[in-house]
């Protein structure tokens, strides 16, 4: 539901390569295993609104493994390519604005890798606080729009970046009694966004290095190498890596942990003529049966909602959404649903502005927090895994880790090199309990309980889990919503979810937890001191 996104421009980006091929690395620091290779061949794409026809297009990438390659797209990897590459000419380039890294000057603090909001927001933050930081990746604009809560962006002091406010959201589960949520929704300027998260680089002293990285390594001196593509190397005294969730190759995630979920959704931005909608309200959920059940074993299979913008009252956006699903609902099958909602409710296109394919892994393992190499973001599995929001909780978090970080380096110092090698472990042990306490763990397993939950309902038993989830207090659930429920109030909201739902929900909720491997998991981790 975070991503809205806006149509591709250019095809000839998709075949670009995320990963390299493998390498082994001189002083036997590291040697790196073979990328996971997959092929893809996909007919009749459609790569554009207007453009497309008969294609075959075989794509090799590499991959750190099955669960990497589903994390950047999986058999949806050229829409999400697509995606990633759209033109957005009036967002500044960082190549423009930011110096380029030189290591002439003495090794840097900090290296991040990833160049989204999150990247930009840590490196901003991190050399604020003096250190000497240097940003790495592919100098890409923002092309997703971000649906934030007012009130949170506003906390954040980047009221400014909103383009677009409705001052109350709405939620229909079927054709009787809409829930007004009472809480007003803004749509993120992408352009507005990038221009401020980049201006606090350039302000902070930020460098930068246009390409993409193939890996980090570990010189007999303790520091991290950063490897480049074209044979540059990048050393610093601590990397962290913000290059999205798909992010294997530089990181290592615990082993046996759940397997990542999908969120994906099929937009666009158009001009119609008989909209339903009430222009002063953001839809966040219309999960209405418009086929009146007559969709197929394949669209019933996924159950999705509609989630629209009213930008006027001609102009709209329109998302068809699946909220979770193990496998991913392919984008063709959402655009299906979507058009199909749109004419059935008689709205009728007069023009198509852009198009979207928004793809959010959701769930999975969390990092090894025993490594040295550190994440932020959706690398960190900072998304939320039963919604799909992380923007605002990255942005938010970024100076008290950016603190941590400047604090442990600046320490390091004033150490001697004997005691600096073995600190660098101690750095990373200490950044990572800062991003994922056990707190936040506890937190963590009971979302991934709530996500399995929703995957296993269908389109009623989905209904009835709003119907009920909406009637909670306020604070509950926008609590939920905007990870800020600790454990403790996370048990209470469960509790109340109890007593409120009509009995087939509770049912349901007593089977979850006794039979699926999530509701063990979470008992454990609460019961981890």
């Amino acid at each position: 539901m975070e991503s809205v996104g806006l149509g591709a421009r250019n095809y000839a980006a998709m075949a670009m390569s995320f990963c390299p091929s493998s390498r082994s690395f001189r002083g036997g620091m590291m040697r790196k295993r073979a990328p996971f290779l997959y092929g893809l061949c996909r007919r009749s794409l459609r790569v554009t609104a207007n453009a497309g026809g008969e294609s075959c297009v075989a794509v090799k990438e590499g991959f750190d493994d099955e669960e990497d390659y589903i994390k950047a797209g999986g058999s949806e990897l050229l829409f999400v390519q697509m995606q990633q590459n759209k033109g957005m000419d009036l967002q500044s380039k960082l190549s423009d604005k930011l110096p380029p890294i030189s290591t002439g000057d003495g090794i840097l603090d900090l290296v991040v890798i990833g160049c989204g909001p999150a990247g930009l927001a840590l490196a901003a933050e991190s050399a604020k606080l003096g250190l000497k930081v240097g940003l790495i990746g592919p100098d890409l604009p923002f092309t997703n729009n971000y649906g934030v809560w007012e009130d949170e962006f506003k906390d954040l002091g980047l009221e400014g970046c909103i383009e677009h406010v409705w001052q109350d959201t709405i939620v229909y589960l079927d054709n009787d009694n809409p829930i007004l949520i009472g809480r007003a929704y803004g749509r993120v300027s992408r352009y507005l966004l990038h221009e401020e998260l980049l201006r606090r680089c350039v302000e902070s002293g930020v460098s930068y290095l246009n390409l993409r990285v193939e890996s980090i390594v570990e010189a007999t001196n303790g520091h991290s190498l950063v490897e480049c593509e074209d044979n540059n190397v990048v050393p610093c005294r601590l990397a962290t890596v913000a290059s999205g969730a798909a992010s294997g190759k530089l990181l290592q995630y615990e082993v046996g942990g759940p397997k990542v979920s999908v969120q994906t959704a099929y937009g666009v931005e158009v001009e119609v003529e008989n909209n339903p909608y009430d222009p002063n309200l953001m839809v966040f959920m219309d999960y209405r049966d418009y086929m009146k059940q007559k969709a197929t074993c394949s669209e019933a299979e996924y159950p999705t909602f509609l989630y629209a913008m009213p930008m006027s009252p001609t102009r709209v956006f329109f998302e068809e959404t699946c909220l979770a699903s193990k496998d991913a609902m392919p984008f063709d099958l959402l655009k299906k649903k979507l058009f199909s909602r749109l004419e059935t409710m008689g709205i009728q296109i007069l023009k198509t502005y852009e198009e979207e394919w928004s793809y959010i892994p959701v769930g999975g393992s969390l990092p090894n927090t025993e490594q040295k190499n550190l994440a932020f973001g959706a690398a960190a599995s900072m998304v939320h895994p039963a919604t799909g929001y992380s923007v605002v909780r990255s942005l938010s978090e970024a100076p008290n880790y950016a603190s941590v970080i400047a604090n442990i380096l600046k320490q390091g110092h004033s150490e001697g090199s004997l005691v600096r090698e073995r600190s660098n472990w101690n750095i990373s042990m200490q950044a990572w309990n800062t991003l994922w306490p056990q707190e936040r763990k506890r937190q963590r397993a009971f979302f991934l309980f709530g996500l399995a939950l929703i995957i296993q309902l269908d389109i009623e038993g989905i209904r009835t889990f709003f119907r009920t989830f909406f009637r909670l207090p306020n604070w509950m659930w926008q609590g939920f919503l905007g990870s800020s429920l600790s454990s403790a109030d996370l048990v209470l909201f469960a509790f109340y979810m109890f007593v409120i739902a009509p009995n087939n929900l509770r049912m349901s909720l007593i089977r979850h937890l006794l039979s699926d491997p999530t509701g063990a998991t979470m008992i454990r981790t609460y019961l981890t001191i």
